[in-house]
């Protein structure tokens, strides 16, 4: 085993310890929930495998359904995320960019991070809320969910990227 597949384990663990511990916890007006476990998926580098990708992506929405009781919704929008999560990646990044680069404002600059950071997390949310809803009775709330849970996820990724930095 790597040592990047070590300390992506230790990533995946520490955001399903946080997610499932700490931040499902928090709803801000009974709509906005912070979903911090999507940066895991979003910075997956360049030249990440596709296969991989989806697999971490499967396996982490699968613990985020076990512990949150949501069978199935995490995983399935967490699963599609990282399956077109290197073909956004690939419209942000510049051309003359390595293989490996990790999506980081360090790496694109802090515009294109933040229209990437909000085009994945609004994506996941739109798909999440979706599912959950499954018909747009209550349209209300559930566009409540989405902006809320977005706004809330984007400070959380935001504040997380700078203290990496």
């Amino acid at each position: 085993m790597t040592i990047d597949t070590l300390k992506r384990a230790l990533k995946f663990l520490l955001f399903c310890l946080l997610q499932a511990l700490v931040l499902n916890r928090i709803q801000l007006f009974n709509v906005a929930t912070p979903l911090l476990y999507i940066y895991f998926v979003m910075t997956f580098p360049l030249g990440f495998p596709k296969w991989a990708g989806l697999l971490w992506g499967f396996a982490m929405g699968l613990v985020i359904d076990i512990f949150s009781n949501t069978p199935g919704l995490a995983s399935s929008s967490l699963t599609l995320i990282a399956c077109i999560q290197p073909y956004l990646l690939q419209l942000f990044l510049s051309q003359e960019t390595d293989n490996g680069a990790k999506p980081s404002v360090r790496t694109m600059g802090l515009g294109k991070f933040f229209t990437f950071a909000i085009t994945i997390v609004f994506l996941f949310c739109f798909i999440l809320f979706t599912i959950e809803a499954f018909n747009f009775f209550n349209w209300q709330h559930w566009l409540g969910s989405i902006v809320g849970s977005t706004l809330l996820t984007l400070l959380f990724i935001m504040a997380f990227e700078m203290w990496e930095k």
